[in-house]
């Protein structure tokens, strides 16, 4: 078992671990101090880029702490290559526990857990709401519990997944081993609910190297849809090495695909609205060089691990930053050159908008939701209140979701709805509930601006991008349009705030400095998101002052490898 914090114990050797156990010759440096993080028993959240070596911390550190790890990913196909990745490494047994396995076959694989513990056990997140799977898991003491993809809790985040919003509860039930969440990109707002919905207790957030410098960024602007599809052709057309084009909606996907294709290029279109075999066919093909440019929505790329994709276009602008940021990331993995192009049309912003899922919630709609679970003898199955209240799944989750945010039910492992004990009346309950999600809608609004920004700022675009992430980057850089163009110019000593400080303002409430730009400072607000504002309002009017406590936000620089929290 993991010592807790404050205890002194023989400190392993882990760069000689991670060589001979994974043949890594230097670990990085947030590699490092995760897995120093995770032996010292701390709950530790880290965010680092795909490809930087998040899975090498849960190895090394699994390895050292012994006994079952329990590694919780969304995807099969994700599991079933960590599993055969494993198998490859000396010392280290790994299974995988998902809907593929017969009877017998989980039988088979509980029997070796109870027999020999030390495992690397892979499943996704609805393995724990079966009450057996759980309590045999809980029986086995996992010394860690790894959330991979760790975005995936948060609403936020630009893959949200309801399943892994129970996530918290299965950990009280398997006695809150040491948790480690891994995601590759997580703004400040998606790291506090991965902490929040985790019960992380005390955690430590490592946050690194966003930066990817060899990737040049560059946004061109349209005022014509026709004008804009021609480009992004033309472009694709001439571009050497594999590609990826993303689309917002599947026609778009299509459409483009077919035109590449009567351009002489192999391109395929990938959307939701394919069969699971045709897709998987597509992207077999993709990552075989059969194929030369993936036309995608957002479906596709969790888990793509190409190393050689020369550029990520952007037919349309990403609902987040966030999202953005982990599209084009999938390119130049290997350290090569490589290219995020955006093709930004202003009108676009309107279909994103419509897109973000953060829909409406009226208080008229969460009442007999919650009457209904008052009503109800004991916990309530949502399967049987979405048959009787005649509810679409997007709806009931959102309802469920805020009225557990104001306290009025709660959800067990196993996804049973039942009342709290909340003096909340059944009409103030549902009215906070409508309180709560008019505020997601705020917050989804206000990301969408910082995309807008991105695509139209004249300053540095790594330097907005860094900054948006919390690693604290001046710029110019020399690899983006605006540098290039000369528009980019170094942050000034006249800044009021530094960057990542946390300052008050008189109706928002506490903020967090993100960005400077044209005479204008960002800050993100707990409560009312992303806000810019004049600098010479905030200087003449007082708007902004430093918090009692003020430190330098919630991370210290590290020159060398972003940021830890």
């Amino acid at each position: 078992m993991p010592t807790r914090p404050g205890t002194r114990r023989r400190e392993p050797d882990i760069a000689g671990i991670a060589r001979s156990l994974l043949g890594i010759d230097a670990l990085r440096p947030g590699q490092e101090a995760a897995i120093r993080s995770v032996l010292d028993g701390r709950d530790t959240l880290v965010v680092m880029p795909t490809g930087s070596g998040k899975s090498a911390i849960y190895q090394i550190a699994g390895q050292v702490l012994g006994g079952l790890v329990i590694v919780v990913s969304p995807l099969i196909a994700l599991q079933r290559d960590q599993v055969d990745s494993l198998d490859d490494s000396a010392g280290l047994r790994a299974a995988e526990l998902n809907s593929t396995l017969g009877d017998s076959e989980r039988e088979a694989l509980f029997d070796a857990i109870r027999r020999n513990p030390r495992l690397f056990l892979f499943l996704a997140p609805e393995q724990l709401a079966n009450e057996e799977t759980l309590a045999r898991l809980a029986a086995a003491r996992p010394t860690l519990f790894v959330v991979d993809e760790a975005h995936c809790i948060s609403e936020w985040g630009h893959d949200f997944r309801p399943d892994y919003l129970r996530l918290g509860a299965f950990l009280a039930q398997l006695g809150h081993p040491t948790t480690l969440a891994l995601t590759a990109t997580a703004a400040q707002p998606v790291r506090e609910e991965i902490v929040q919905r985790l019960g992380m207790r005390e955690p430590n957030i490592l946050v690194r190297g966003f930066d990817r410098p060899n990737i040049h960024l560059a946004v061109r602007t349209f005022r014509e849809e026709a004008d804009k599809r021609e480009a992004l052709l033309e472009q694709a057309a001439a571009a050497t090495g594999p590609g990826i084009i993303y689309a917002a909606r599947r026609r778009d996907t299509e459409a483009i695909a077919a035109a590449l294709a009567g351009r002489g290029v192999r391109a395929a279109a990938y959307h939701a609205g394919l069969r699971a075999s045709e897709r998987e066919a597509i992207q077999a093909a993709f990552m075989a060089g059969e194929t030369d440019v993936m036309v995608a929505t957002i479906a596709f790329g969790m888990g793509i691990d190409k190393p050689d994709i020369r550029y990520v276009y952007h037919d349309s602008v990403s609902d987040s930053l966030d999202t953005y940021y982990q599209e084009f990331g999938r390119a130049g993995r290997d350290g090569a050159p490589a290219e995020a192009l955006l093709f930004y049309d202003p009108e676009d912003l309107g279909l994103r908008r419509f897109q973000s899922g953060v829909g409406e919630l009226k208080a008229e709609n969460v009442r007999p939701v919650l009457h209904a679970i008052r009503a109800a003898d004991g916990p309530l199955d949502p399967a049987a209140l979405r048959e009787e209240l005649d509810l679409q799944d997007t709806e009931l989750i959102r309802v469920l979701g805020r009225l557990e945010d104001v306290g009025a039910v709660t959800i067990a492992p196993t996804g049973e709805v039942e009342a709290t004990d909340s003096d909340l009346t059944i009409a103030a309950a549902a009215e906070a509930a409508e309180r709560a999600q008019a505020q997601l809608q705020r917050f989804a609004s206000s990301r969408l601006e910082m995309m807008r920004q991105y695509a139209e700022t004249t300053t540095c675009r790594r330097a907005f991008l860094l900054n948006y992430f919390g690693e604290a980057y001046e710029g110019p850089c020399g690899n983006c349009d605006t540098c290039e163009a000369g528009t980019a110019q170094a942050t000034t000593a006249e800044e009021p705030f530094p960057l990542q400080s946390t300052v008050v303002h008189s109706t928002w409430g506490e903020g967090t400095v993100m960005h400077y730009e044209n005479g204008n400072v960002v800050v993100l607000f707990r409560e009312a998101g992303y806000r810019t504002l004049s600098l010479d309002l905030v200087r003449e009017e007082g708007l902004l002052r430093p918090a009692p406590d003020a430190r330098a936000g919630t991370a210290s620089a590290d020159p060398a490898a972003g940021t830890d929290a």
